[in-house]
């Protein structure tokens, strides 16, 4: 199930995957080049772990919860525009393994997100 962090970033309960919302990869358009984080590193909730760039902007990626980072999607080095075409599946950008799992509690569901999202 995925979780939704304020700042668009989502969290998969069950694969440990973190990527960045539908509506995150739209309000940056094509992206061209992802910085990814190194395996092995230890993250705080809200720290960035990645940095996107686009043909209109640049965005940092924020840890949803606190955790270490267990993989990277290296697909996405070669293919950055995967972000873009599966921002929510195969555009994945790491696997986090928490360490403080009462933070999940604290992301929002899917309905809340969108709610969120059509309020702003």
């Amino acid at each position: 199930m995925k979780k939704y962090a304020k700042s668009h970033e989502w969290f998969d309960t069950e694969s440990g995957h973190v990527g960045i919302s539908n509506h995150a990869q739209e309000q940056l358009g094509d992206i061209v080049y992802v910085d990814l984080p190194a395996i092995g590193k230890e993250v705080k909730k809200g720290e960035v772990i990645a940095s996107l760039e686009s043909v209109k902007a640049a965005g940092d990626v924020y840890a949803p919860v606190s955790g270490k980072i267990v993989a990277v999607n290296d697909k996405i080095s070669a293919t950055p525009e995967l972000v873009n075409q599966d921002s929510e599946g195969e555009g994945w950008l790491i696997k986090l393994e928490p360490t403080n799992p009462s933070e999940i509690d604290e992301l929002l569901d899917e309905a809340s997100y969108k709610k969120m999202i059509e309020e702003a």
